[in-house]
């Protein structure tokens, strides 16, 4: 599990590939702390498996519906990375309760400057947005974030010194993808108003089938 805090920007250094295997090599160092293989780093908001790693990078193992899914697939040598260890029992919980598992990808459709604040509006499917909520927090290349404004095809957030400073949220441009996790808490209620509402038209089927046929 991640909290959405960003604790370091990586850099990309290249892409490892073998015939059965796929690797992203990216330069960091306080994410290392205390690291070891099989350890989980979450990757511009995507949970990845640390394969190997030096003092100053790491590997990790990525899948092709990884890359699919996500905007690292898109990525360039050289891109700034969000990186942020797995929270520990005894860390600090600053952010929002976060999978790693990317639940998708918006487009950044406009930048706006206001003051002391950067306001982006990003394009995103409506089957995100039903997970959502005006004032509900959300991941955006892992970075923990409250929704600004909701609408049902985009949402707009807005960034203070501090988080345009310690990620890569600064570099957006209009067009480009952004990786999106919706809130874990609302994707559960969600899940259980629904399996409610089935089991209940599926009650009354089987009670008008029974009544259409003589049971009832």
């Amino acid at each position: 599990m991640f909290t959405g805090i960003i604790q370091e920007l990586g850099i990309l250094q290249g892409r490892l590939r073998a015939e059965k295997s796929y690797q992203l090599l990216i330069k960091a160092k306080r994410v290392l702390n205390n690291i070891k293989k099989g350890d989980s780093i979450a990757v511009n908001g995507v949970c990845l498996t640390v394969a190997d790693f030096t003092g100053e990078s790491f590997a990790a193992d990525i899948m092709p519906e990884t890359l699919q899914a996500s905007n690292l697939g898109n990525l360039k040598q050289g891109s700034q990375l969000n990186l942020e260890q797995a929270v520990r029992a005894d860390g600090f919980f600053g952010g929002h309760l976060l999978s790693g598992h990317v639940d998708g990808v918006g487009q950044v459709k406009r930048l706006t400057i206001e003051k002391n604040a950067v306001i982006i509006e990003i394009m995103v499917d409506s089957e995100l947005t039903k997970f959502m909520v005006d004032k509900g927090s959300v991941a955006l290349n892992g970075v923990s974030l409250t929704i600004m404004k909701l609408r049902q095809d985009s949402l707009m957030v807005s960034l203070i010194p501090t988080t345009r400073q310690d990620t890569n949220l600064d570099n957006l441009k209009v067009g480009q993808l952004i990786n999106i996790e919706t809130d874990l808490i609302a994707k559960y209620v969600y899940k259980i108003l629904q399996k409610g509402e089935n089991e209940k038209n599926g009650s009354e089927i089987d009670k008008n089938f029974l009544r259409d046929n003589g049971f009832l």
